[in-house]
């Protein structure tokens, strides 16, 4: 096997300051398609993206704008410039801490209790499909964010970690569904060893990035993906991602009642007739959710 887990970056200096520039909002949300499509990109590239000024509650607000969005139907999230996203931002964190050992108030956290939109699919009730387009470094807090989504693309040149155990940092929490994407070993790998990384060829290997392009077409990729999702029955889908994702944790016989259950919701829909009448028809389907 490969030796390629250990690369020059170092997440320590992923934070280094750097002089400030006006970028726009820290996560920029764009509406393709007739509102079909959101893109949706984190926006601090000065800090590699990383987790602070707000990102995390920016980034909570676009999904739940999404979700309650009924001409959305698909979203694809990404990072502005060199990386997806590189974690937290550890000045802002190294700064909170020191305040709140000395009493005194210091910034906010990065990521607030109100506002954390992890589990993606099962806190936020978002059963609309999400694609990570991965465009540079994902790691620590990045990784987190790539991994709440469906399905996941990356550029070749892409890389990968979770350095939560360098730095004494708190990840537990949203690390536990790693296992059913990557399987127990390699999770064991890439949480416990700190500065284990893993590029794309590695990623889809394990079958946690379903394509690995070049980086000038991950993004026509990623809304190539989008886009296909336009023409499917919005509620058939919402319905398979509910029973895949709380299936997975069901005894089967459970599960495929649920699923089943699930499914009563398609009865009586316009949509239910509009399927099998375009397919007869040799016609594409209008789908409109009703």
């Amino acid at each position: 096997m490969v030796d390629q887990q250990y690369e020059t970056y170092d997440p320590a200096v992923h934070n280094r300051a750097t002089p400030q520039e006006t970028f726009g909002p820290v996560v920029k949300v764009d509406k393709l398609e007739d509102g079909g499509i959101y893109l949706i990109t984190l926006n601090r590239p000065h800090r590699l993206n990383s987790i602070g000024d707000g990102l995390s509650d920016a980034l909570y607000d676009a999904f739940v704008e999404y979700r309650d969005d009924p001409n959305a139907r698909c979203a694809v999230l990404t990072g502005a410039g060199r990386a997806f996203c590189a974690g937290a931002d550890l000045i802002n964190t190294a700064e909170t801490r020191q305040a709140e050992q000395a009493g005194r108030e210091g910034p906010a956290p990065i990521i607030s209790r109100r506002k954390n939109p992890v589990p993606l699919s099962e806190k936020l009730e978002l059963w609309k499909p999400t694609i990570a387009a991965i465009n540079g470094w994902a790691v620590a807090g990045g990784f987190m964010y790539a991994m709440q989504c469906d399905i996941r693309i990356m550029s070749e040149e892409a890389r990968v970690g979770i350095a939560e155990a360098r730095w004494n940092m708190g990840g537990a929490g949203w690390m536990t569904p790693l296992t059913r994407q990557i399987g127990l070993g390699s999770a064991l790998e890439l949480t416990l060893w700190g500065d284990t990384q893993y590029d794309a060829q590695r990623c889809y290997e394990l079958g946690w990035v379903q394509r690995v392009v070049p980086r000038e077409l991950l993004l026509e990729t990623a809304l190539g993906y989008a886009r296909r999702m336009l023409f499917l029955a919005p509620r058939a889908v919402r319905n398979m991602k509910q029973a895949l994702y709380r299936g997975y944790y069901m005894e089967p016989l459970m599960a495929s009642q649920f699923g089943s259950a699930i499914e009563q919701n398609l009865q009586g829909m316009n949509d239910s007739v509009e399927g099998p009448s375009a397919f007869s028809e040799k016609r594409r389907p209008n789908f409109t959710d009703t």
